[in-house]
């Protein structure tokens, strides 16, 4: 099986340094097959991260990477492709990287709605840097700057996505693998801004902490839990109550960023041509 997507991986770099039972390999995973199954160009496809758990996914992807600062790997990206809109650019980062010091980059690269395909690893915790909380730790969570349970409301980061302008917006999660490659794939195909959150077991940090049990038994709540959009929309409200909504949540198409930019040059250059 790994035969099949072995040039998309530095294999000299493996294995990786994620712990036991973590599944952010199962989420690169899914991301490297719907990049094979939409046929892009490895070499003028771009990976670029942060700073945590997810990010540190670009070490082992054989592309052109950029392993960049906290916080900053959307602003990154977004040079990339202003530099060159010929590009695939992809941005993998974690719920503290992207909803924390990351959130002014995230909404505003949302609202201009330029082409980047941001696929968030969510395991509502800081599991690079020790265990804190994060803006995706649920209410009652404990981290270790949360030792009697987080207080604080958790972003629901897909509607943010939404209410910041993203064009295309989904949530899949590490269990329902065909589910998340699919749902990557489609993002892919919009010519927008693309955010996919993909939900991620952490059985070290989160797990232990919260007496979530092993990681498989993290991989089953995901699967107990989650809930495809097109069968929730056919059952009634009581139905749905604790289900976690996944699948493709939003898309409506809008013109991008890149391509509205490259009008105003030309623009420019007719107006100082005709001087």
């Amino acid at each position: 099986m790994f035969a099949e997507i072995e040039q998309y991986f530095r294999t000299n770099r493996l294995p990786h340094i994620w712990c036991p039972g973590c599944s952010n390999g199962i989420i690169v995973k899914s991301i490297v097959e719907a990049i094979q199954k939409a046929g892009l160009d490895q070499d003028k496809t771009v990976i670029v991260s942060g700073i945590g758990c997810s990010s540190r996914a670009t070490g082992y992807l054989n592309f052109d990477t950029l392993h960049t600062t906290h916080g900053r790997a959307i602003a990154f990206a977004t040079g990339v492709k202003m530099a060159n809109p010929e590009l695939h650019v992809f941005v993998i980062t974690g719920d503290g990287d992207c909803a924390s010091i990351g959130g002014n980059h995230f909404i505003h690269a949302a609202r201009r709605n330029i082409n980047l395909n941001v696929i968030l690893f969510n395991n509502s915790i800081y599991g690079m840097t020790g265990g804190q909380y994060s803006p995706m730790s649920p209410i009652g969570a404990k981290g270790t700057t949360a030792p009697y349970g987080n207080i604080e409301r958790p972003f629901d980061i897909c509607n943010l996505a939404i209410g910041a302008g993203a064009t295309y917006v989904a949530r899949g999660n590490s269990f329902h693998t065909r589910q998340l490659t699919d749902i990557i794939y489609a993002g892919i195909t919009n010519k927008g801004f693309s955010f996919v959150e993909a939900l991620a077991a952490c059985p070290i940090y989160y797990g232990r902490k919260n007496k979530q049990g092993s990681a498989a038994d993290m991989l089953k709540w995901q699967k107990d839990h989650c809930l495809p959009k097109e069968a929730a929309d056919r059952l009634p409200p009581e139905k749905r109550e604790g289900k976690i909504l996944t699948g493709i949540l939003h898309h409506v198409p809008a013109p991008e960023y890149t391509e509205q930019y490259e009008k105003i040059i030309n623009r420019f250059k007719e107006a100082n041509s005709n001087a």
